[in-house]
């Protein structure tokens, strides 16, 4: 009988290691679960932040697209120039294409900051940085040497052209004296016209406290029109006070 119950007691010291086993195996699998979430909440906060700035750069610049011109040509201007002329497609009406503006500064020959003082000028008027001109070639007679500033040049388009032409025709040119209206006659045959002005102090960007000379501008209004005729029709809409 003592025999028999000897193999028990070896199956008894069997189970024990098995059960030792089983808990080792379980700790490192709750250590693994606890790393791996911080990890994953790290990188949808990083991540949050970067999305934000580029909706709003993208829709900044679209807020200043047309002007209070340039929305009366597409809705009253086109339509009207479209019955007169009997155009077969929206594509032929006239429209402006360039504003240039010309300014010669004949005294930079002796003084050097003349040219300074025009570039400020102008670019106060146009809202944009104005380009000197310089001598093709040398004159002896007037002390003129090739390469020599002698002027101040800016091109205006889009937005800054409507915004310059509706300053132009409702502010600038009322203010001159004895203002009555501008020449019909300044065609140049190819729908283009230019104007000229005596003073830059008709602009209200201009201080008269700071100028220190008065001087005039060329303003060359360039249009897509094919006749004068054209041309004429598409400005006056626009408002330029021709003389009557």
């Amino acid at each position: 009988m003592a025999e028999t119950k000897k193999p028990a007691a070896k199956s008894a010291a069997v189970k024990k290691p098995a059960a030792k086993k089983t808990a080792t195996k379980s700790a490192p699998k709750a250590e693994v679960k606890k790393e791996a979430k911080p990890e994953v909440k790290a990188e949808v906060k990083v991540e949050a932040p970067k999305a934000a700035p580029k909706k709003a750069s993208k829709g900044a610049p679209k807020r200043s697209v047309t002007t209070r011109l340039l929305e009366q040509y597409n809705s009253e201007i086109k339509k009207a120039l479209m019955e007169k002329y009997h155009y077969s497609s929206i594509m032929q009406v006239p429209h402006l294409e360039k504003i240039v503006i010309n300014v010669g500064v004949g005294e930079a020959l002796t003084n050097n900051k003349a040219i300074e003082e025009v570039v400020n000028e102008l670019g106060l008027i146009t809202g944009q940085h104005p380009v000197t001109t310089k001598a093709k070639k040398s004159i002896a007679n007037f002390k003129l040497r090739e390469g020599q500033a002698i002027g101040v040049k800016v091109t205006l388009r889009d937005i800054r052209m409507y915004e310059f032409f509706d300053k132009l025709v409702s502010i600038a040119l009322p203010r001159v004296r004895d203002f009555r209206g501008v020449s019909k006659n300044s065609f140049d045959g190819h729908g283009n016209y230019t104007l000229g002005i005596k003073e830059q102090l008709i602009f209200p960007e201009i201080d008269y406290d700071k100028v220190n000379k008065i001087r005039g501008m060329d303003i060359v209004i360039v249009t897509s029109a094919e006749s004068d005729d054209e041309a004429f029709s598409l400005l006056d809409a626009l408002g330029m006070p021709f003389h009557k």
